[in-house]
């Protein structure tokens, strides 16, 4: 399975996290295709699941994210798993506050997560439900201690049902 992580990072966390999807993506013998905004904008990227970040700067994405899903090619993606994801901060550095905290946040849409999900929407894509947050301790980082096995954790949940929704579609066939 191929799967695109596309992601934005203003001071490094969003990239951390984007890696640690990347890295828990391999260790499952797939591909994954890792695009930072900050070097390229390809806008035919292809694959069977999507993950897209961005750091949460005033309740929104980035402008690179933005322009980025007001452009990219939609068609390759229509049934396919997209994956919201977002760093959000500066929260607690107890581990229980900050958990607290991003229950609480769950899927606002006055988030990178939330917004990249209504840029999605209106490109006539459905978005997975879910937006995965991800906590930095400070105002431009660094990730909570937990934040990588979080992102690992959640990739997997994802990687795991999109595979079993490519197997299930394949049948239908």
């Amino acid at each position: 399975m191929k799967v695109v992580i596309v992601f934005d990072s203003v001071h490094g966390s969003t990239g951390e996290v984007a890696e640690a999807i990347a890295e828990e993506v391999r260790a499952g013998d797939d591909e994954a295709e890792v695009t930072d905004l900050r070097s390229s904008m390809p806008l035919d990227v292809v694959g069977d699941m999507m993950f897209v970040g961005s750091p949460t700067r005033s309740g929104r994405m980035t402008k690179r994210m933005a322009e980025f899903l007001e452009n990219f090619v939609t068609g390759p993606w229509r049934g396919r798993r997209i994956v919201a994801f977002d760093t959000v901060g500066p929260l607690s550095k107890d581990a229980e506050k900050r958990d607290r905290t991003l229950k609480r946040i769950g899927n606002s849409p006055r988030t990178a997560a939330g917004t990249i999900q209504e840029a999605l929407r209106r490109r006539g894509l459905a978005p997975w439900p879910e937006q995965m947050h991800l906590a930095v301790t400070g105002l431009w980082g660094p990730l909570a201690p937990d934040a990588r096995d979080m992102a690992r954790e959640l990739a997997r949940k994802h990687i795991d049902e999109a595979r079993q929704e490519l197997l299930m579609n394949a049948q239908l066939i």
